[in-house]
C-alpha cells in the first residue's frame, strides 16, 4: 500500500469511503459483505474509512462503526462530517455530532468535515449564531477531533471565500477530482487554490460515479498503446497520483471485486508521465460535449435580466455531461431571479460573444433539464 504523510500520520493513499456500500436484495446494506471488504482493505494496508451522516440514510455510520469495532481503535482513521447539506441542521450541531459518536460507537473522529460547502450554505456555515466552527473547535481542542477539515461541491470563488474565513483553522479539503472534472469542474484551479494555502487535497469521486471504468473502444486502444498491463479504471487513479498535493483517494466501493482492484493498483505509485497525461487529456476532452465559454464577460454586461451567464453556462456544461444533484443544488443556491428560465431569449450577449455561443438556446435547454429528476 502507498502511504501518504500527513503532520505525524501515515495515511493510506486509498481510502474506503462508506456512501456506496453493498447492498442485499431488499436494500439494505450487506454488513457481511462490508465486514468481508474491510477485513481485505485493512489486511491490505487501507487505514483510513469515510462515512457520513446521511450516507445510506444513516445507516453506513452505524454499520461502519460495528465492522470497525472489532479492529484497535489507534489501528484505522475514522471520518466523519457536519451535515450542513441540510439547512435544516444547522442549529443542531451538538445533537448531531453526539449522535454520531454513537452511531459509530467512538469516543472521537480522527477526521472530522464540514459537509459540502457550496454556494446555498457558505453563510449558515459561517454564521457565528450557529456557533458550528465555535463548537467543532471545542470538540477538537477537548480531543473529540483529532483533525479539521471541509468537503466541497461550490465553486472556486465559494471555496475562497471560505477559506479567506476559515483557512487558518483547516487542515485538510476534500473535493470533487478526476482528470474530467480537472476541466469540466476547473478542479484544477481548485488544487492549486488548496495549494497556496498550503491544505492537502483528499479525493472524492476518482471514477466520475463509476463513468470512468470503462471508455469507448477507441479511447481505451489509445490508453493501452502506453500501458497495456493497465487497467481503464487504474489511469484515474493514476492520473491522481501525478496531481501534486493529493494525500488521500476516497473510493466507494460497492463490491469484493472493486475492493481488490483498488488495493492492487495502490499497491505501488506510478505517476503519468508527460506523454500519458497528454493522452489522457485528450481522452477527456473526447467525452465532454461542452459550450467553449472563455469566461470573458461581455456577455453579462448586454443581458437585461442581469444572468452570470459564464456561471449558467459552466453549470449548463456539467447537466450536459450528467444531470446530477449537485448541478441541481448549485442551481437552487441562486436567487430565483438569476436562474437560467430568466432568460428571455433576447439574444444581445450573443451579439458580444466572441466564441458565438448560442447563449439563448443553451439557457433554454438548461432549464429544461433542470425540470428532470436529478441523477447522481
Amino acid at each position: 500500500m502507498v502511504y501518504r504523510d500527513f503532520q505525524d500520520l501515515k495515511l493510506s493513499a486509498l481510502g474506503f469511503g462508506a456512501m456506496r456500500l453493498p447492498l442485499t436484495g431488499d436494500g439494505q446494506i450487506d454488513e457481511e459483505q462490508t465486514a468481508r471488504m474491510t477485513a481485505y482493505a485493512i489486511e491490505h494496508g487501507v487505514n483510513y474509512f469515510d462515512t457520513a451522516y446521511g450516507y445510506h440514510d444513516g445507516k453506513s455510520e452505524v454499520v461502519m462503526g460495528k465492522v470497525l469495532s472489532s479492529y484497535p481503535r489507534e489501528s484505522y482513521y475514522l471520518a466523519d462530517k457536519f451535515p450542513g447539506y441540510d439547512l435544516s441542521n444547522m442549529g443542531k450541531v451538538e445533537e448531531i455530532f453526539e449522535e454520531q459518536l454513537e452511531r459509530c460507537g467512538v469516543e472521537y473522529f480522527d477526521f472530522y468535515l464540514f459537509h459540502n460547502v457550496y454556494e446555498k450554505n457558505i453563510d449558515p456555515y459561517m454564521d457565528p449564531n450557529y456557533g458550528i466552527m465555535e463548537y467543532l473547535l471545542k470538540q477538537k481542542e477537548n480531543g473529540r477531533i483529532r483533525h479539521l477539515g471541509f468537503s466541497a461541491h461550490g465553486r472556486y470563488d465559494t471555496i475562497k471565500r471560505f477559506l479567506d474565513t476559515y483557512g487558518r483553522h483547516m487542515e485538510f479539503c476534500q473535493i470533487q477530482l478526476n482528470y474530467l472534472d480537472w476541466k469540466l469542474q476547473d478542479a484544477k484551479a481548485k488544487v492549486e487554490l488548496l495549494g497556496e494555502y498550503q491544505i492537502p487535497v483528499w479525493v472524492m469521486e476518482p471514477l466520475r460515479g463509476g463513468k470512468l471504468v470503462s471508455l469507448s473502444e477507441e479511447n481505451e486502444k489509445k490508453l493501452k498503446a502506453l500501458r497495456p498491463e493497465e487497467d481503464i479504471p487504474a489511469w484515474a487513479f493514476r492520473f491522481l497520483q501525478s496531481v501534486k498535493g493529493v494525500a488521500v483517494t476516497l473510493s466507494g466501493m460497492s463490491d469484493m471485486e472493486q475492493m481488490v482492484d483498488n488495493v492492487r493498483t495502490f499497491e505501488e505509485d506510478k505517476p503519468l508521465d508527460e506523454t500519458e497525461m497528454k493522452a489522457l487529456m485528450e481522452v477527456a476532452d473526447s467525452m465532454l460535449d461542452i459550450l467553449p465559454c472563455t469566461a470573458c464577460r461581455y456577455c453579462v454586461a448586454h443581458c437585461p435580466k442581469g444572468l452570470d451567464i459564464p456561471v449558467l453556462l459552466s453549470l449548463y456544461n456539467e447537466t450536459r455531461f450528467v444531470n446530477g444533484a449537485i448541478t441541481h443544488m448549485a442551481v437552487d443556491a441562486l436567487d430565483e431571479e438569476k436562474r437560467p428560465g430568466q432568460c428571455i431569449g433576447c439574444k444581445s450577449c450573443e451579439a458580444v460573444c466572441p466564441q458565438q455561443l448560442a447563449i439563448a438556446e443553451a439557457m433554454h435547454d438548461f432549464t429544461e433539464k433542470l425540470k428532470q429528476p436529478a441523477g447522481l
